[in-house]
């Protein structure tokens, strides 16, 4: 019954910033933890970066650490990732994803809901 939606995708130039945003459908759902994945045309969805509910403990891929910043808001069951100095190798669908268990969380086996994704592409 939980269903996630992201926001704001869009179009930016390299070295721009962006802000992706992910809703749960309602507030009753309580994750364990909740993560960022990404996926280019031709490749295989990748893990980007993931937070861990009860902690706020924070996990990111090498590739966008020091850039990319998650976030969460507990009494809404939000959660954002804030995209900075944003590359053309960023250009990918992201999707949020949740999970109720004790799961590995770089890993999109991990993870029991998914949101539709949204678009976000990066020109040179």
């Amino acid at each position: 019954q939980v269903q996630l939606v992201e926001s704001g995708g869009g179009l930016v130039q390299a070295g721009g910033s962006l802000r992706l945003s992910c809703a749960a459908s309602g507030r009753t759902f309580s994750p364990y933890g909740m993560g960022w994945f990404r996926q280019a045309p031709g490749k295989e969805r990748e893990f980007v970066a993931a937070i861990r509910w009860g902690s706020g403990a924070t996990y990111y891929a090498d590739s966008v650490k020091g850039r990319f910043t998650i976030a969460r808001d507990s009494a809404e069951i939000t959660m954002s990732l804030h995209m900075n100095n944003l590359k053309p190798e960023d250009t990918a669908v992201y999707y949020c994803a949740a999970r109720d268990r004790t799961s590995a969380y770089a890993s999109a086996a991990g993870y029991d809901y998914w949101g539709q994704g949204t678009q976000v592409t990066v020109s040179s």
